[in-house]
């Protein structure tokens, strides 16, 4: 599969916030190594969205561990997707909430915009990526998550577990070297 970004791909930048990195309420190990090469993927796309989690126990709205990372520079990012918001309701996909009917609008903007497959980068592999992707398919997108600008919790095998869910969609799992390369 030719993996150069197009007219028709968005990157999509799920949760590189405050409270995921290292010292943060809700610390993905390493989760702050991923901010450049995001950075750098960016780059590489016309398009991209960033999603951010906004709770009531870790990225606070309004709270300086609900901001995005810094030195993630995405000035040209088209849209900023908020989740988990809801009282009582949980999020962990950029597309429905974790009652599993509750639609937080992103795919119907992918297919206003005409995008047909999503890049996904971000934290954490296993929670918020996993359901992105799966959903994702779900709904009709291609999807391509890069595995090394994102991280994991990896709690008793969830990575694993999170891939093989991702692999089962129908979602490609590849290197950083083959999209830069």
């Amino acid at each position: 599969m030719n993996l150069a970004p197009t007219e028709q791909d968005l990157l999509l930048v799920i949760d590189v916030q405050n409270d995921f990195l290292p010292g943060g309420a809700l610390a993905v190990p390493d989760g702050h190594a991923i901010v450049p090469l995001v950075n750098s993927l960016a780059r590489r796309f016309q398009h991209v969205a960033l999603t951010q989690d906004w709770h009531p126990d870790h990225c606070v709205q309004g709270t300086a561990g609900a901001e995005f990372a810094p030195g993630l520079d995405i000035a040209h990012a088209q849209l900023v997707v908020r989740k988990g918001y809801r009282g009582g309701i949980d999020s962990y996909s950029a597309f429905l909430e974790a009652d599993r009917r509750t639609s937080t609008g992103l795919a119907g903007y992918l297919r206003e915009r005409g995008f047909k497959r999503l890049f996904m980068v971000g934290l954490a592999t296993d929670f918020c990526v996993a359901w992105s992707a799966v959903d994702a398919r779900r709904v009709g997108f291609d999807v391509v998550v890069i595995e090394e600008a994102c991280r994991a919790i990896d709690m008793q095998g969830s990575l694993e577990n999170a891939w093989k869910q991702m692999r089962d969609a129908g979602t490609e799992r590849a290197s950083l070297s083959r999209l830069l390369g």
